[in-house]
């Protein structure tokens, strides 16, 4: 069993920056890849960002690229998503999920392939 918590959830400008943690306890976090997804209100959840249980590998959602970051510290069980240049419609609940197996580029960015998820950190840019 692993338990994920996400925190660094805040209101910014737009412009602005984040950074939002997931660390997890429980089993080795170190056998599992992590993705972050986000849902706005009305709408369905949608793929943000993956990474590896390396590192080594990571994939992003169009919207997000070259904005955002993800990175890990496995000393740490720790995830982060570094989200840069904010935009009102990056606004949403952010959730960390995490999967154990070998890393997929497809497969990351399917909900329903993670085994564990955190509870969510509002993310709100404001124009």
């Amino acid at each position: 069993q692993v338990q994920l918590v996400e925190s660094g959830g805040a209101l910014v400008q737009a412009g602005g920056s984040l950074r939002l943690s997931c660390a997890a306890s429980g089993r080795t976090f170190s056998n599992y890849a992590v993705g972050w997804f986000r849902q706005a209100p009305g709408k369905e959840r949608e793929f943000v960002a993956a990474i590896s249980w390396s590192g080594t590998f990571t994939d992003y959602a169009d919207s997000v690229k070259g904005r955002f970051t993800v990175s890990r510290d496995n000393a740490k069980n720790t995830v982060y998503l570094q989200m840069n240049s904010l935009k009102p419609e990056d606004t949403a609940v952010y959730y960390c999920a995490a999967r154990r197996g070998s890393y997929n580029s497809i497969l990351a960015s399917r909900g329903a392939m993670y085994d564990y998820w955190g509870q969510g950190t509002q993310v709100t840019a404001s124009s």
